[in-house]
């Protein structure tokens, strides 16, 4: 997925009211940009880390500049919550996830579960649905592992039952973690952090659920799932 160009470079000055985020840009010019992710952004907020941002021409927006991406010091980190699922479609497009090929349609944000709707439904005349979720992930805080999530994500835990209960009627079931980093080689549910998620990741697994893991390409022009890494349960 190619990124609206060119991006700017900046300092992150603060991140506040969660959607918000003041930046120095290498020109000299402050400037207040949107920041689209409502977590808590662990490690990806301190004051003086390089940032790259969109710039929008769209004369109805608020605010021209977007928070994209954020400098960690091995790599990127892409904390736009709004593009893994573009990054999936993407991908289920072109073949790039292997266990999620050879469905002859995929639907996004089909209604389900407890007034849910499920970022994509598989389907094929010859084969159980398969009932994908998918979540964002950009949290790292020890070695080369990424986590999820960053904060208390009950919602999220309801997914996973909402996932198990497909799998209980004799559909396919699969969360797929995306991992917006480039310095990750595996992938853990954060106990200390949301430990209801992680049980409910736990037991959605052993009910048969899938849980997949993959890691991401990313550069300042283009991001895009590049590899499977392992989950460390």
């Amino acid at each position: 997925m190619d990124l609206p160009q060119p991006l700017l470079r900046g300092r992150l000055v603060s991140r506040y009211k969660r959607f918000f985020a003041d930046v120095i840009l290498d020109d000299g010019r402050v400037v207040t940009a949107h920041c689209p992710n409502p977590g808590a952004m662990l490690g990806l907020k301190e004051p003086g880390m390089g940032v790259w941002l969109s710039v929008s021409n769209d004369p109805k927006r608020k605010l021209a500049h977007t928070l994209q991406l954020v400098e960690t010091g091995d790599g990127l980190a892409g904390v736009n919550t709004m593009l893994p699922n573009r990054l999936v479609a993407e991908a289920l497009a072109g073949g790039r996830i292997p266990e999620l090929a050879g469905y002859a349609s995929v639907r996004p944000e089909v209604k389900y579960g407890e007034a849910s709707r499920i970022d994509f439904l598989l389907t094929h005349p010859d084969r159980p649905s398969c009932w994908l979720e998918v979540k964002n992930v950009h949290l790292r805080r020890e070695g080369a592992l990424a986590e999820f999530p960053d904060c208390v994500a009950a919602r999220s835990a309801k997914h996973l039952r909402e996932l198990e209960a497909m799998v209980g009627v004799g559909d396919r079931a699969v969360v797929l973690f995306v991992i917006q980093r480039t310095d990750c080689d595996a992938f853990a549910a954060c106990h200390d952090l949301d430990p209801v998620f992680a049980a409910a990741l736990d037991h959605a697994a052993d009910a048969g659920v899938e849980v997949l893991i993959y890691a991401c390409a990313m550069g300042t022009d283009r991001i895009e799932i590049e590899r499977p890494i392992p989950w460390r349960r």
